[in-house]
């Protein structure tokens, strides 16, 4: 026997992709995190094709890895995804060190990330009822 499955954490309408161990400090990602964060997921595409960070590339492919997995995994339409939640968490922290004059040392700290992006599909927009001016 095997134990249980567990039950799905996210909505039905959701989808998420997870990178871990991303060789960037948490603030700097955090920093592009927050640029797609409510966007449709084409307009958040767009930005980081554009953006002139470096993580950006890491991030984009994170993206496109979350709507992959609304379209394949949950058959969710891609025309309609919102990233509805972009989460970055602290890795761990490699520490090194650089030798400094006199025999001396200073310690030098490698940030790692980890980050989540969750897309969900929205409800198709109704189209707005025609206003009627009084006469």
């Amino acid at each position: 026997m095997s134990k249980p499955k567990m039950p799905r954490r996210l909505d039905e309408t959701q989808a998420q992709a997870v990178a871990r161990n991303i060789r960037v400090s948490p603030r700097k990602l955090a920093l592009v995190a927050g640029l797609i964060r409510g966007q449709k997921a084409q307009d958040a595409l767009a930005h980081l094709t554009f953006s002139k960070r470096a993580i950006a590339r890491q991030v984009k492919k994170t993206l496109e890895s979350a709507i992959a997995n609304a379209e394949n995994n949950h058959h969710l339409d891609v025309d309609r995804l919102v990233v509805s939640r972009v989460e970055v968490g602290r890795a761990l922290v490699m520490k090194r060190f650089h030798a400094r004059g006199r025999g001396r040392a200073a310690r030098i700290e490698k940030w790692l990330s980890h980050m989540t992006i969750v897309v969900a599909e929205r409800a198709p927009e109704a189209p707005a009822p025609a206003r009627q001016e009084a006469a």
